[in-house]
């Protein structure tokens, strides 16, 4: 039986600060708080001046395996997700052949068991005409995270536009819905005003064609869907002031049916920023001026957005170094999120409980997560200690994305993670990683 003991550590947790000591027993956690000692051999690490943080639970990743792995693999980014602290992640299902069906969505499945070093679930994806395996999947809710709508462009044939094929999903599937919602006739037409305008467009014209109004139409039509048919709604990655009075905080995270997140990336980095990073920072949807961006941070600290995630999108740097039409969507965020969150904690802008509720106990309650999320006792021993007076420079040096690039190279973070437990095995400490162990497949608490 192994036992591991942290010891003189601050626990963050549930709103809480608690000083003391942790006992992990095999995967799980067997006491919190006071001082805890055991006969026996015991594996003892000194946490005093660190804290620590149930692990990150990442809802939105793209990790692009299969038929992608030249950007990167399940491999490659959860083990780098586990150098920062994120300890589960649910991942998108625009890979190569999309996951349309229960089969290969089990492919997934048995590609994470054998080589994810963090826990893991699958998206199923939608399309115009897989409704039948989507009804197979709602028997299957207790163990894949849900469903995914691209009610826009961003993944070409995943596109979901036909009404008749909306309507059924929506009053069919018993899985949350998560929808990435940018309307698509409006964007073509922003698009095609634009380039009459100016031939040459270029990154800095992606917030004016994937405007505001883009995003509030798509989100706004997936919010009366689901409205109509009783759906449970997660809305992806929301980027601007308008959407936010589409949600509410009157009521609690538990009880909502209709839930949103926004993404490190829309909280840190605004339109100013593509004057120094280009295409670098090219998303979808796109980030946007500032204003959209102090909003975004006033809906997340009053509970209207309900989790912070990172749409982590890996590309190459190549597919990132074309012309702005054809540079790739998307940024590679998985490893830095909670760091780059601990930099607000810091400036004081969000308190490091609040920022736990957002980055582990939130995501863990949207989807019902069975026994995680949480530094409970008898919960999964997912942890993160980080020290948070030990400042690290993000550079290429210590980039663990297979791309090997990030658009935050040269900011400085003002902590350090020392130690990642993925169901109570140090996967990640003082920057080596141990193998030995991969992670596990989430479950959930449905009915």
């Amino acid at each position: 039986m192994q036992h591991t003991i942290i010891k003189d550590t601050c626990i963050i947790n549930e709103g809480q600060e608690i000083y003391g000591d942790l006992l992990i027993k095999n995967d799980r956690i067997e006491k919190i708080g006071g001082s805890i000692d055991i006969k026996g051999r015991v594996n003892e690490i000194e946490g005093t001046g660190n804290h620590l943080l149930p692990g990150v639970i990442d809802d939105q990743v793209h990790f692009r395996e299969p038929g992608l792995t030249h950007k990167a693999s399940i491999y490659s980014e959860a083990r780098a997700a586990v150098a920062g602290g994120t300890t589960s992640f649910m991942e998108m299902p625009n890979t190569n052949p999309p996951a349309f069906t229960i089969n290969l969505l089990e492919e997934k499945y048995a590609r994470a068991k054998e080589s994810s070093l963090a826990n893991y679930s699958f998206f199923m994806g939608t399309s115009n005409d897989n409704l039948e395996e989507i009804l197979k999947a709602n028997q299957l809710k207790k163990e894949i995270c849900g469903l995914k709508i691209f009610m826009g462009s961003s993944t070409g044939n995943l596109l979901v536009d036909n009404p008749l094929v909306l309507e059924k999903v929506f009053g069919s599937s018993e899985l949350l819905i998560a929808t990435h919602c940018e309307d698509e006739p409006i964007f073509r037409e922003n698009f095609a005003n634009l380039k009459r305008l100016k031939p040459n467009l270029e990154a800095a014209d992606h917030p004016i064609i994937r405007n505001e109004e883009v995003c509030f139409e798509s989100s706004f039509k997936a919010i009366q869907y689901a409205k109509r048919n009783g759906s449970r709604l997660h809305i992806l990655h929301i980027t601007t002031e308008k959407e936010l009075q589409l949600f509410t905080n009157m009521i609690p995270l538990k009880d909502k049916r209709i839930t949103a997140e926004v993404c490190v990336h829309h909280l840190h980095f605004t339109a100013n920023d593509y004057a120094r990073l280009g295409n670098q920072i090219k998303c979808n949807p796109a980030i946007k001026d500032p204003h959209h961006r102090d909003a975004l941070w006033n809906a997340l600290l009053d509970d209207r957005l309900d989790i912070i995630a990172t749409d982590h999108a890996p590309h190459t740097w190549e597919e990132k170094q074309e012309d702005y039409e054809h540079a790739h969507a998307g940024l590679p965020l998985v490893q830095h999120s909670l760091q780059l969150m601990l930099h607000y904690v810091k400036e004081g802008k969000i308190s490091l409980p609040k920022l736990v509720q957002k980055m582990s106990h939130a995501p863990a309650e949207c989807f019902q997560i069975k026994d995680r999320g949480y530094i409970r006792e008898g919960y999964f021993a997912d942890l993160v200690m980080v020290n948070t007076n030990k400042p690290n420079t993000i550079s290429k040096e210590n980039i663990h994305y297979k791309c090997k690039w990030s658009p935050l190279e040269g900011f400085t973070v003002p902590a350090t993670i020392e130690y990642t437990f993925v169901n109570g095995h140090i996967v990640y400490g003082k920057g080596v990683f141990d193998e030995s162990k991969w992670g596990e497949r989430l479950l959930f608490n449905r009915h």
